[in-house]
């Protein structure tokens, strides 16, 4: 009997106490997803050569074209960025 007092006041003990409030940060990586700009493709310049066209035209919309891809890849590098 006296284990049954014992053990109901441990009990007892218990059920007084309020439990303790606590506030806990936890820092965890969450993914966001990424919200880069599309990058259009161009018309580029040889695009519209024809067989026909002179040599000089052709050398003409080649230095274009390349100045054009230059631009373009850097806007894809800075998209690309842009997620990182």
């Amino acid at each position: 009997m006296a284990g049954i007092c014992a053990f109901a006041l441990v009990l007892t003990g218990c059920a007084a106490r309020e439990p303790e409030v606590r506030t806990v940060r936890v820092e965890v990586p969450v993914q966001v997803p990424c919200r880069a700009p599309v990058v259009s493709v161009p018309a580029w310049a040889t695009g519209s050569l024809k067989k026909t066209d002179s040599l000089e035209l052709k050398v003409r919309a080649l230095l274009a074209e390349r100045r054009q891809r230059m631009g373009y890849e850097r806007v894809l590098v800075a998209a690309v960025a842009a997620c990182q």
